[in-house]
């Protein structure tokens, strides 16, 4: 198919917009997908298999990080000195008086973040959807979980999520598509310390197969995979949904194409999109529905963007609610040395997981829940060049015999918790930068309010037990939240609901106003949940819509 010959158009290639593709190309529908970063090649671009695999993270290619700013964070307090970012040899990681930005993390590529993602395929609890009905805080999601349920099993059966028979709090109607996969030695061992506490440790349920399934190989479980799967054994959208979707024919991809203005009519629709080329051409197109899914940051970057006579505060933000509530990852990270060797680096990063605060209630005084798995390779304490740099002290011989004695006994565990909408978190246009074809990139804007610094006190001195009681007693590394900004889970710039007033789309994902205007990627969640992994829900939530968008086209 030609660039013109299509009837919808699609733009983002994440866990939303891929799921699109796939659920609209299979129906018949003619879909052209726009995304800004490049093609990924799992057998080229991922080195895993060269020797210096430990000295990069993701193959950063052209065009694969959009620009992003962030005004000054607040001041740090020494009433919170207990949650500031140390390691054992440099002292405290952030220095300065203020909050840092670490980075938000994220790809621009076809298949978006979750091609560097560790696989967590994570289902809401039912609670963290009714967050303002049953808690007065956030908001609530505009159709509840038995609602989702269907579109969640159908996810994890296009990606192929491996994960046991219970899930947590989660009911479900079938069990996932694959069995679970086994917990490593090192993540045993730290289950240990979870059941000297009377905690739970289960398998976590992972987009990264357990068996051979629709034409993919089973995990080798080298654990590397936020440097990219180039087995394909992890679900990432390009070889799930993106792949399927491809072989109906339907589906025109356009990479290194990044949409720069969205056009608004005079009849509530969506009349065309402006994309640009690699070498910054402009070109128009139009089509019967849009659908952005660009995530938390970049979406409303665009709507915002897209001011017009028709639209002059941007496309969707008739209610002001467009960049608003955004919501980033709160987590904690503790590492230590066992000792015993334990050889933490063999395994899935994130094999195994602690659901028994994940519910809003569960910590006490203090709404808004947490999980907890285990951390070291997600912390990339994985090789022997970030145990040198990062564990092991000293110089010359005593540096040799410490990396001798060290090596492998790494333990880490890690906690990520609710975050809380408030009124200095969100995202605007900056007023100064701008990208390389003249467009203002996004700025965030983020405040950590004292409940969320309540809970993020609770998570560190948990995780702090939970080592402990493992049988961990000197630690070389903590992290957190309180002093870095440094999220790859956001979400809420254009949250769902049903008052336009106060949301920017509907339970269909669709703009209140723009009747050919759909958003799906986490910017419409209207609370982050207690630690879940969104790729999944947003993956539900794009079936979902889809279903109630093909009976519209048809």
């Amino acid at each position: 198919m030609s660039v013109d010959d299509h009837e919808v158009i699609v733009v983002g290639s994440g866990a939303g917009g891929s799921a699109a593709a796939w659920a609209l190309t299979r129906a018949g529908v003619r879909v052209l997908l726009l995304e800004a970063g490049p093609a990924f090649d799992p057998g080229v671009d991922y080195r895993l298999s060269r020797p210096d695999w430990e000295t990069s993270a993701f193959p950063g290619k052209k065009g694969s990080r959009l620009p992003y700013s962030a005004a000054q964070f607040q001041s740090l307090s020494t009433e919170y000195t207990h949650l500031r970012s140390w390691n054992v040899h440099s002292g405290k990681l952030n220095k300065t008086g203020h909050r840092q930005l670490a980075g938000y993390r994220h790809v621009a590529g076809l298949g978006g973040s979750t091609l560097h993602f560790t696989g967590e395929a994570h289902r809401m609890h039912p609670a963290a959807m009714k967050m303002y009905s049953g808690f007065q805080v956030a908001a609530d999601w505009p159709l509840d979980y038995g609602e989702l349920e269907s579109s969640y099993l159908e996810a994890e059966r296009i990606i192929g999520v491996a994960g046991p028979v219970q899930d947590g709090n989660r009911q479900r109607s079938a069990p996932c598509p694959l069995p679970s996969h086994p917990i490593s030695y090192a993540s045993r061992r730290l289950g240990e310390g979870f059941h000297r506490l009377g905690m739970s440790w289960l398998p976590n349920n992972l987009a990264v197969l357990s068996q051979p399934y629709n034409g993919r190989p089973p995990c080798n479980y080298c654990g590397q995979c936020r440097r990219g799967c180039p087995r394909t054994d992890k679900g990432s959208a390009d070889v799930t949904f993106l792949r399927q979707a491809r072989a109906t024919g339907k589906l025109t991809t356009l990479t290194a194409s990044p949409v720069a203005f969205l056009e608004a009519g005079a009849d509530d629709r969506i009349t065309g999109i402006r994309y640009r080329d690699g070498a910054g051409s402009e070109y128009r197109l139009s089509a019967s529905v849009i659908i952005l899914a660009c995530g938390a940051v970049n979406t409303p970057r665009l709507l915002l963007h897209s001011e017009g006579a028709n639209a002059q505060a941007g496309i969707g933000n008739e209610s002001g609610q467009v960049g608003r509530n955004f919501m980033e990852t709160l987590g904690w990270t503790s590492l230590g040395l066992h000792p015993d060797r334990l050889d933490g680096h063999r395994g899935l990063p994130a094999d195994a997981i602690c659901w028994d605060y994940n519910a809003p209630d569960a910590i006490t005084g203090v709404v808004g829940g947490c999980r907890f798995t285990p951390s070291l390779i997600e912390s990339d304490i994985a090789g022997p060049l970030n145990y040198a740099r990062r564990v092991v002290g000293g110089w010359g011989r005593e540096h040799l015999r410490g990396m001798g004695e060290q090596f492998g006994h790494g333990l880490g565990v890690g906690a990520i918790g609710e975050f809380l909408p408030n009124e200095d978190t969100y995202v605007d246009l900056d007023p100064v930068h701008r990208d390389e074809f003249g467009m203002p990139i996004a700025r965030i804007h983020s405040h950590l309010t004292r409940i969320d610094l309540e809970r993020l006190t609770f998570m560190a001195g948990k995780c702090r037990e939970i080592m402990e009681a493992a049988g961990v007693s000197d630690l070389f590394e903590e992290y957190g939240s309180y002093d870095f900004f440094n999220s790859t889970h956001v979400f809420g710039t254009c949250r769902m609901g049903t008052d336009p007033d106060k949301s920017v789309v509907n339970s269909e994902c669709r703009s209140h106003r723009w009747k050919n205007l759909y958003i799906m990627d986490a910017s419409i969640f209207p609370s982050s949940g207690g630690g879940e992994a969104p790729s999944l829900t947003i993956g539900a939530l794009t079936l979902r819509a889809c279903r109630r968008l093909l009976n519209r086209l048809s």
